[in-house]
């Protein structure tokens, strides 16, 4: 599976995304600002199941002053009126709640994750679905997925390309990818409103998010 991954990510994902770093900085920027406000929902979800009250408002602030002012999210707006981005997904919530993350996973495309995580992804394509009822809202949705997924393997491409010089590239990848989402986990269970120290690595080894 990871040979699978590896794969698909030099053939296509990794060129488009090296192609796409090319691009003016505000591009890119308004790319990952539309693609991060269209998923303020289900981090708001994720903030109240954690009981992180002050954070819940900080993410509905956010998409409100985004979706408005920041032109649907393009521009952020609310990280300079102080309201800066987290993330949340519900393997994080699982894990705030005390479940442990369980054996690692090798998942296709999405690359390294564990049981835990792996469920909360299912669960959260199961029932998570903006605009099923909706041709328009699903594109603007798959239009927005596609442009996170790209941009967030351009972010990691520094991450990959280092790690590729480990004796173990699999491992490596694993290894980092569950440090992240330990950390990811604590983050969550301080429930503090500051903005992520490194959204750059919070990325599978595709570049894909590691829960959707």
């Amino acid at each position: 599976m990871f040979a699978f991954n590896r794969t698909l990510d030099r053939g296509v994902i990794r060129p488009v995304a090296r192609g796409y770093s090319h691009l003016p900085r505000p591009v890119r920027s308004g790319v990952r600002n539309f693609s991060q406000n269209l998923r303020e929902p289900l981090v708001f979800a994720n903030d109240l199941l954690q009981a992180n009250v002050l954070r819940s408002l900080n993410t509905a602030g956010r998409f409100v002053v985004n979706s408005t002012v920041g032109v649907a999210g393009i521009f952020d707006i609310a990280s300079r009126w102080g309201m800066p981005r987290h993330d949340a997904d519900l393997g994080q919530t699982f894990g705030v709640w005390g479940i442990g993350a369980g054996h690692t996973v090798e998942l296709p495309v999405f690359g390294s994750s564990n049981v835990r995580d792996t469920v909360g992804r299912v669960l959260t394509l199961a029932f998570y679905q903006p605009g099923s009822q909706s041709d328009t809202v699903s594109s603007v949705n798959a239009v927005a997925t596609v442009g996170g997924i790209v941009d967030g393997r351009a972010r990691a491409l520094p991450l990959t390309d280092r790690l590729e010089h480990s004796p173990d590239y699999y491992a490596a990848l694993r290894d980092n990818a569950a440090e992240r989402r330990r950390a990811l986990v604590e983050d969550g269970r301080r429930g503090e409103i500051r903005a992520a120290k490194s959204p750059a690595e919070g990325r599978a080894a595709t570049g894909l998010p590691m829960n959707p």
